[in-house]
């Protein structure tokens, strides 16, 4: 669908660094292939080669590359003291400094908002404003006792004031955690209290969809909640008359030592930006699991790990420069925000944006990406698939000239999500959708500017990323579907889990199928020409009359129709019994779904896949369960409508629509009224 120009190759940061290698190690590769084998092949060069060109700045030097090259408990450049904070702040190699920045123009902040009781509806913050906020918030939080190992936390939305506080800590060595407010205390605390936060950043509301959102009485049950707290930081987005509007959160604050607001904080003129040398393994931030049952997993991820791989990642894969202008529509509760943040550490300018994606019929992202002359676009298959069922053709109504990335990830992309960017948004667009997780906080698989872009892939695996597909005895395949898996450590695996001294969790999560390879939970498909496809969770898959696909495949026949919003379906193998394959759709207003609309879902999935995969029965919904991180909840569905307790399947703080559950629960007790379902084999594929 696209190839790379010649100067878009020649003058991207992969050719440098390939330029990089002949010249200073004598390591040629004619391909990017070639390159990843070796990148794999000798992990220890390769990483060490991007300690060496990226100029990492270590007050102590590193021993050795890999101290152990185990999984789990791989210890990377151990002896190393260096500060992720710091990156940001230095010059950059290859890239002008700060103050360079500065001159040409190129903020470091543009952030977007519907909040505008307080502010206006964009604004920018140039490189110094951000270094002396920094400087001003680290000190007041020194002054607070904060100082390496302490956990800030952070209720938040994705705006100026995250990225400043989350660059405090991690000059302190302090250990980072964020939610979004828009999701409840329940679910904060089930989070929050594992790691015992010393400090709270918290906003009093804000405005979504043009709805305000007051959140005071979170607060409050938050403050109230955690007695681990000692400083609780108020941020005045909704200005509810300022400090007055607080007394009532203050008023059950009355424990903590003191309950300054952001102004207080961040306005200190004199406030000199010191950063604490920490161990390259020191932690930098804890992320959460989506957590359907039981408590989420507490992820920690480390300062040099985050620093090296986002750095590469950022870099190689996404291209990222000074004058860069990098968006990702993301909240504060969403790896990507974290991944969003590392684009300060290549120099380019990061892009927020606090909001319905939904506003202007589904066009205010566009708007933004015209008016602050976006490069790279980054976004969800899902909010793809709504611009296309909304009808828009962004290209006709705004200003795409300076965009030239686009990214996708959270689902698989269809294809029809691949011609509608570039039918609709830009022709000559590098489209690079990319999937990895919370799990590594960055891509397993994506883009790369030496390649083409073919319909429904993803182009390669990322550099030093060993992924392979592997079958039940642990065979790797070659355009075969099988588990993903990562066969070497990547500096970006988690340290360890919260509270978990023995790895128990960790290994359970990741090590429990093949022993020493971590196993990510997808279905993949390597392709001969190096691409990758991913087709769903592994352990959600259709296997119907013995022809297993993922989810995915079916979703994207389904979701191709103009009536169908979401789907879901699921797969009710049961011992003894017959199969029984349920279809549940949410369908767009003023469609009803009548004979000849299931008819009509049935036949594109048989035209798609095969009458194997039809489903018995075709059911509307209002919603699909989904996880605050936007996944559908097909297992937990699944586990209800086995039979299992719903308060045993899922914690409702982890879902974004608890109630859409209720349909699930009820319609589990009437299909263990009903009993054995009856299905035919397909006469004919």
């Amino acid at each position: 669908m696209w190839r790379p120009s010649e100067s878009l190759v020649s003058d991207s940061n992969l050719t440098h660094y390939l330029t990089w290698l002949a010249q200073r190690k004598g390591l040629c590769f004619s391909d990017y292939a070639s390159l990843w084998c070796w990148s794999v092949s000798d992990i220890e060069a390769f990483w060490a080669s991007l300690w060496e060109y990226f100029e990492i700045k270590a007050s102590q030097p590193y021993e050795r590359v890999l101290g152990k090259r185990d999984m789990p408990g791989a210890q990377w450049f151990p002896g190393a003291r260096l500060n992720y904070a710091e990156r940001i702040f230095s010059a950059l190699t290859p890239g002008p400094s700060p103050e360079e920045r500065e001159e040409k123009g190129f903020p470091a902040i543009i952030f977007r908002t519907e909040t505008t009781v307080t502010r206006p509806e964009t604004t920018e913050m140039s490189w110094d404003e951000l270094r002396r906020a920094v400087a001003s918030v680290t000190a007041a939080l020194r002054e607070m006792g904060v100082g390496a190992g302490d956990r800030v936390a952070a209720y938040v939305p994705n705006m100026p004031e995250a990225v400043i506080a989350f660059l405090a800590c991690a000059s302190l060595g302090a250990i980072w955690s964020s939610c979004s407010p828009d999701i409840g205390a329940s679910a904060v605390l089930d989070r929050f209290k594992q790691i015992e936060p010393k400090v709270l950043f918290a906003v009093d509301g804000y405005v979504y969809n043009g709805k305000p959102n007051d959140r005071r009485e979170v607060v409050a049950e938050l403050i109230a909640s955690l007695p681990s707290l000692r400083h609780v930081i108020f941020i005045d987005y909704l200005n509810h008359e300022g400090h007055k509007g607080h007394e009532g959160i203050r008023n059950s604050a009355l424990r903590v030592s003191s309950c300054p607001s952001w102004m207080d904080v961040s306005s200190r003129q004199d406030a000199e930006l010191e950063f604490a040398q920490v161990p390259f393994d020191h932690p930098l931030w804890v992320l959460y699991s989506s957590g359907t049952t039981g408590l989420p997993k507490p992820i920690v991820h480390s300062q040099g790990g985050i620093l090296l791989e986002h750095l590469k990642a950022l870099t190689f894969h996404i291209d990222l420069k000074p004058g860069d202008r990098l968006f990702w529509f993301t909240t504060t509760g969403w790896m990507m925000w974290n991944f969003l943040a590392g684009g300060l550490l290549a120099g380019g300018t990061i892009l927020l944006y606090d909001g319905s994606p939904g506003r202007e019929d589904m066009k205010a992202l566009w708007r933004f990406a015209d008016e602050a002359r976006m490069t790279v676009f980054g976004t969800s298959a899902a909010y793809i698939t709504a611009c296309m069922k909304a009808g828009i053709s962004p290209r006709q109504s705004c200003d795409l000239g300076a965009l030239k990335h686009i990214g996708s990830t959270g689902s698989p992309l269809s294809e029809d999500g691949f011609k509608w960017i570039y039918e609709h948004v830009k022709p000559d667009l590098w489209l690079a959708p990319m999937s990895g997780g919370t799990d590594v906080c960055t891509a397993f698989v994506g883009g790369c500017p030496l390649l083409p872009v073919r319909q429904g892939q993803m182009q390669c695996r990322y550099l030093g990323t060993d992924v392979q597909a592997f079958d039940e005895a642990g065979r790797s395949l070659i355009d075969e579907v099988g588990e993903l898996v990562v066969t070497q450590p990547m500096p970006s695996m988690p340290i360890y889990f919260w509270n978990d001294p023995d790895m128990k969790r960790y290994r359970e999560s990741y090590f429990d199928v093949y022993p020493g390879v971590w196993r990510h939970g997808d279905w993949v498909k390597i392709t001969p020409d190096g691409g990758v496809v991913i087709y769903g969770r592994s352990d959600s898959t259709i296997n119907r009359h013995g022809v297993r696909i993922g989810t995915s495949e079916l979703y994207r026949a389904v979701e191709s129709l103009p009536e169908v919003l979401d789907s879901l379906v699921i797969d009710l193998e049961m011992l003894n019994r017959p199969s029984y394959m349920p279809l549940f759709v949410a369908l767009r207003d003023g469609a009803t779904l009548d004979e000849a609309l299931a008819d009509k879902i049935k036949r594109a999935i048989r035209n798609a896949l095969s009458a194997r995969q039809v489903p018995d029965e075709v059911i509307a919904i209002a919603e699909v369960p989904r996880t605050l991180n936007g996944k559908k909840m097909e297992v937990p569905v699944k586990k209800i409508l086995l039979g299992q307790p719903a308060e045993k399947v899922v914690t409702p703080g982890s879902m974004a629509n608890p109630a859409a559950l209720q349909f699930f629960v009820t319609l589990a007790a009437e299909l263990n009224r009903r009993g054995p379902q009856n299905t035919e084999e397909p006469k004919n594929d």
